[in-house]
């Protein structure tokens, strides 16, 4: 895996004496508040917790990957410490990532302890799905309100290649263990890839509506590797909204989650079907959420390299919150007003890897 170091302009060694470009706007925030320097009010924040996986999916992550060693990820109690501050300048939903966050030692303690801060709505886990036969009925008694789960093929010969290594039935069965527990809500997760499983959108929702839960299909984001140029497999959310069209009736809802999908409702069933476009109708003027990797990397935009690191704040301050809430208000100072991944499809220029930024 290809290790790109940050802007020192961003990020630099002496990162207590750094304050980034910001304003007025930015620099002063009111009791409980957090506004980027466009006045878009941050609410939101996806936490990755590790940067393992148990899969390969290609998109997300290389064949052969390098991992963290643990002294350069941030503890779980240090991760409580930035979703406890984060809560206490105003995000009501947290959403844990990885990786594959369930392969983290004690990550269920995590979730548990989060569920308990005052001003939190909603903690919300994204997973694969491989590990939700064991932890889903302690993920919802720990205070977990939802979950997503990545699905982009009901073939098994298909699973096994995007994912290199993965097993279908395995999270075919934790999707049933994740509903008998009883979360308030589930969501498969498929990234549109043309010529790959495009075939198969009609069939991911026949199958959500038969398990009466959601799907959302996602645009490929221009992440990672070089070498898998995503023009070649770009598709669309209108092109899969006129897909599934002569399937279903589908009706436009406001309805949200907090998050970047449009949803559309099929009458008669229980399951909403979304579509989060990146490239298509770019959601840049109302975004509300920030990334923090598990080394403690704040990114305020998926699609910049720009980010500030928080892990020497937190050790360098193992008892006083009131540096790391400033670095946060100074992050916003470098949030930009948007990405332009569709001047990146042949040629990304955030080469890290999904698994690195959090899912």
């Amino acid at each position: 895996m290809r290790n790109e170091s940050l802007n020192p302009e961003i990020v630099p060694s002496d990162l207590e004496n750094f304050v980034p470009p910001t304003t007025a706007a930015t620099s002063s925030h009111a009791d409980g508040t957090l506004v980027d320097r466009y006045g878009r009010h941050i609410t939101y924040i996806r936490l990755s917790i590790t940067d393992r996986c148990d899969f390969r999916c290609f998109y997300c992550m290389a064949e052969e990957m390098e991992f963290l060693p643990r002294d350069h990820l941030l503890s779980l109690e240090e991760c409580l410490r930035v979703i406890r501050t984060f809560v206490g300048m105003g995000v009501t939903k947290v959403r844990i990532t990885g990786g594959e966050p369930l392969v983290r030692r004690n990550a269920v303690w995590l979730m548990r302890e989060a569920a308990k801060l005052e001003g939190l709505k909603e903690l919300v886990v994204t997973t694969n799905g491989s590990q939700l036969e064991r932890y889903a009925t302690e993920m919802v008694d720990a205070g977990v309100k939802r979950v997503n789960i990545s699905l982009d093929t009901l073939r098994a010969d298909r699973f096994r290649s995007i994912t290199r290594v993965g097993e279908l039935d395995k999270v075919l069965r934790g999707i049933d263990t994740a509903i008998a527990a009883g979360f308030s809500g589930i969501k498969l997760n498929a990234v549109m890839m043309r010529g790959v499983n495009d075939d198969e959108f009609v069939d991911l929702v026949r199958f959500a509506v038969d398990k009466g839960i959601d799907i959302s299909f996602i645009e490929e984001m221009p992440l990672g590797s070089v070498d898998h140029p995503r023009a070649d497999t770009y598709y669309s959310s209108d092109d899969a909204l006129a897909l599934l069209r002569p399937h279903f009736e589908l009706r436009a809802s406001s309805e949200s989650t907090g998050g970047p999908a449009n949803y559309w409702r099929i009458p008669g069933t229980r399951s909403k079907v979304g579509f989060i476009s990146p490239h298509s109708h770019n959601f840049c003027d109302s975004c509300n959420r920030v990334r923090i990797t598990c080394k403690g990397e704040l990114y305020p935009c998926l699609g910049q390299n720009d980010a500030l690191a928080l892990m020497p704040v937190l050790r360098n301050h193992p008892r006083d919150d009131a540096p790391l809430r400033q670095a946060i208000v100074d992050s916003m100072g470098i949030k930009p007003k948007g990405h332009d991944f569709n001047e990146q499809m042949q040629e990304p220029k955030v080469v890290r890897f999904m698994s690195m930024t959090g899912g």
